[in-house]
């Protein structure tokens, strides 16, 4: 059977010099002028007459553009428009900027995600803070070199954050092209494009990140009490409960039983999908309490940034730890240090540690067993844990 699409070569359209038209399917053709003029063009019918559109010369326009312009229009034609209609309709339309498509993308998809750190993040890293140089740029100008401009100089000391940011940008343009905002390829493309562009990612870290040694935790949240500031009661909030940055950050007060001294972390925020309850312990409850007066309803952030309507920002406590001059070790690492506490300091068993961090452990079999979240047993555990890590006040 013969191709009805895709019939010509990148080779074939550099080297090709007889005039004529030719045609690569689907009603796009490659056409030579006598006078060595060389452009695209998209024939069809429209209500019976014949139509030509433009597609570009072929200088600006590879042989992969020009079919994705024509898959365009073919989908004009699939939906009863005129293709040259809708095309000149564009020219006339309000240009979206990237700024301004990205935040209506937001919208639309910002109910898929399974937590409010996942909103916050990609308006975080789409808005003025990281893509400031391109939200006023039309949607369909941004090109390889605006892409590097907002990723490269975070590439190196934030690569994370960078090829998050990247991979955001590089959703927003497919997005525009698939509304035919844009054609041509991705430039936040990494494979064959940005790859090419930027030094190659370190490895991500595995397995337990920077701690601090048990032993000197009760010096150091001696020194984070001298501090005043929200970050510095949500870190010792971090460590008094053994949990993870993400959930301390979002925490909100519908989460928070005072009279109970118990927080419930639901299961969308887990990074296991289960709810956690977490037994706090007298000095967690008076953190809660000092900050109870900001609370604005049982929907607000117990940690607010200045902007109550938002939590605090993931950066808080890595800012907080360079305002201390504390090094070698991140806030992440305090599980690592409650979890060697347990092992060599004290004869809980193990399998309360591990409850106490949410580890999911054994069998599916023994999971399946096991139903109680051994409460008690955790509250008795994080009431030691406070008062060894307060030996410092």
């Amino acid at each position: 059977m013969a191709r009805t699409l895709h019939r010509l070569t990148d080779r074939f359209i550099k080297t090709v010099s007889d005039p004529g038209r030719y045609a690569d399917g689907g009603n796009l053709y490659f056409s030579v002028t006598t006078t060595g003029s060389r452009r695209w063009v998209f024939l069809y019918k429209f209500e019976g007459r014949q139509r030509e559109a433009g597609l570009g010369a072929a200088r600006d326009v590879s042989l992969k553009e020009a079919r994705a312009k024509a898959e365009v229009m073919r989908r004009s034609l699939a939906e009863g428009r005129d293709p040259l209609a809708v095309k000149q309709a564009e020219k006339l339309a309000p240009v979206l900027t990237f700024g301004e498509f990205a935040d209506q993308l937001m919208d639309d998809i910002e109910f898929g995600f399974t937590n409010d750190k996942h909103r916050y993040q990609w308006r975080q890293t789409l808005g003025p803070s990281y893509c400031a140089s391109i939200r006023s740029k039309s949607i369909d100008a941004i090109t390889t070199d605006d892409v590097l401009a907002v990723v490269k100089p975070h590439w190196q000391d934030k690569q994370e954050t960078a090829s998050r940011l990247r991979g955001r940008i590089e959703r927003v343009l497919d997005a525009a092209r698939a509304k035919g905002l844009r054609s041509g390829e991705n430039p936040a493309r990494w494979r064959g494009n940005l790859r090419e562009l930027l030094p190659a990612r370190k490895k991500l870290q595995r397995g337990h990140q920077p701690a601090l040694a048990f032993q000197e935790v009760p010096a150091f949240v001696g020194r984070l009490r001298n501090r005043q500031a929200i970050s510095a009661l949500a870190l010792e909030f971090l460590i008094l409960t053994a949990a993870r940055s993400g959930e301390v950050i979002g925490a909100t007060w519908q989460e928070i039983d005072l009279g109970a001294a118990l927080w419930t972390v639901p299961a969308q925020r887990m990074k296991a999908k289960r709810q956690h309850r977490v037994p706090l312990s007298a000095r967690a409850v008076e953190i809660l309490k000092q900050l109870e007066p900001l609370g604005t309803g049982s929907a607000g952030y117990v940690f607010p940034a200045a902007n109550a309507q938002r939590p605090l920002s993931n950066m808080a406590f890595a800012q907080l730890l360079k305002r201390m001059g504390e090094t070698g070790f991140v806030p992440h690492g305090f599980r690592s240090s409650f979890r060697d506490w347990c092992g060599e300091q004290t004869d809980f068993p193990a399998e309360v540690a591990e409850a106490a961090l949410a580890h999911v452990t054994g069998s599916s079999v023994v999971q399946a067993y096991r139903r109680g979240d051994a409460l008690e047993k955790r509250r008795a555990l994080m009431d030691a844990w406070a008062s060894f890590v307060s030996q410092g006040r």
